[in-house]
């Protein structure tokens, strides 16, 4: 018999909430391995870090920090690092636990992981920026490093924050260990197409699931919500295929152009002023019409938790390409399966960061070091060859690819539990 998690109380919508529904509904798929299933719905370790600093003005500020290691049994924790002011540690769960299915639908040598500081970096000077990372790099330097959990970029860090958590991490080990984050900077061991390879994720899988469904890509109509890395890539590689960008929301607020936007001008606008301050574009609207807005495919790239049941209903699009973690919640889901929308789900939809961030890895040990196209080649392939398995699974039970990519990843998952055994 288990007992409920005692620091935690989800509603169904939270993003924990909205994981352990998606686990439960993969149960009548696993078979004699489902006796381990408990083992998916709690964290292996959850760390909570006081992560205190001084400020520029003198005076001493505390956040909080958390690094969550959801599951190890395939490999060593994996997962972003988020600085938001909404970070909690149920949210942080979560993310951890849908690291452990996309890196095991992926069939990567990974656990999943996630961490967060809650604190709004743009009120912090980039002195008091780095204070933060180093200070919460040494808070959880217990229980990272390169061969047990590997931290990467998320909302709100970048490159620069990687590498200052690899060189806090280094110092404290007295040694450069460069394999300790991905994510990084090129010369400090970062690997080329990492920035893009998440959005890159986004149109592979998107370019074949609009092939299965017949869909033409050359003038489809795309919404995307969220512009950052993941967003604005996933819509200029759409774009090069013909698709058009007829709406685009970010913090800022909502684009609409139905002759779509001409990203070449937007994407660098939208880096300093955010997408509202490409007025000449297209019809600035209240955030709630960009679920109104007529199109094809809708790629949710922002925050978890965006595609409510009313905002499903509402949308006019065919295909749902998940490029943000948890974006869908349950009921959701049902209304847009039952609207016969297909949902390519974050799982995989999104996974070619940590794919790319594999990569990494992989060349910072060997420091042997590719070049773009074998990365975009080697992760093309990866994100096709896990994608057809994930849809032949769905075909053969006539279920979503969502609990189809659940029940190849835990499978996985719950197989290398099983044959590890427990200790002691």
């Amino acid at each position: 018999m288990s007992e409920k998690l005692s620091f935690v109380n989800p509603t169904a919508n939270s993003p924990w909430g909205t994981y352990l529904s998606q686990v439960d509904r993969v149960v009548p798929y696993l078979g004699p391995l489902a006796r381990w299933v408990e083992t998916l719905k709690r964290p292996k370790r959850a760390l909570i870090v006081d992560v205190p600093i001084e400020m520029d003005d003198g005076t001493i500020a505390h956040f909080e920090g958390y690094r969550v290691q959801h599951n190890m049994s395939r490999g060593p924790g994996k997962g972003g690092v988020r600085f938001h002011p909404d970070v909690t540690l149920e949210e942080v769960m979560a993310l951890s636990a849908w690291m452990t299915i996309k890196t095991a639908a992926v069939n990567l040598p990974y656990g999943g992981a996630k961490g967060g500081i809650r604190v709004d970096p743009k009120k912090l000077s980039l002195q008091e920026l780095e204070k933060v990372t180093r200070r919460y790099t040494s808070e959880i330097g217990i229980i990272i490093g390169p061969h047990t959990d590997i931290p990467a970029p998320d909302v709100n860090t970048n490159a620069q924050i990687m590498a200052w958590m690899m060189d806090t991490y280094s110092m404290n080990v007295g040694g450069t260990a460069t394999g300790v984050v991905t994510g990084k900077p090129l010369h400090l061991g970062g690997s080329l197409g990492r920035v893009k390879a998440t959005g890159r994720g986004v149109f592979v899988t998107g370019r074949e699931a609009a092939r299965r469904l017949g869909m033409d890509l050359r003038g489809a109509r795309i919404a995307v919500q969220g512009f950052g890395n993941v967003g604005s890539v996933a819509a200029e590689l759409f774009a090069e295929a013909g698709a058009k960008i007829v709406a685009v929301q970010d913090h800022t607020g909502t684009i609409v152009n139905p002759n779509g936007l001409d990203l070449a001008k937007l994407v660098p606008i939208s880096r300093t002023d955010g997408v509202v301050g490409f007025k000449a574009g297209g019809d600035i609207v209240p955030n709630e019409d960009f679920w109104n807005a007529a199109c094809d495919i809708l790629i949710p790239a922002a925050l978890e938790g965006q595609i409510t049941a009313e905002r499903a209903q509402k949308t006019t699009a065919k295909l749902v390409l998940e490029g943000a973690n948890g974006p869908t919640v349950p009921v959701a889901d049902d209304i847009l399966a039952e609207r016969g929308v297909l949902v390519v789900p974050d799982v995989i939809c999104n996974a070619g960061g940590v794919t790319v961030s594999y990569f990494e890895w992989v060349q910072d040990f060997s420091s042997f070091f590719w070049d773009e196209d074998e990365i975009n080649v080697r992760l093309d392939r990866i994100m096709m060859n896990a994608l057809n398995q994930i849809w032949d699974t769905a075909d053969k039970h006539k279920i979503s690819l969502r609990t189809a990519t659940y029940a190849v990843a835990c499978e996985r998952i719950l197989t290398a539990r099983q044959e590890r055994g427990l200790y002691p």
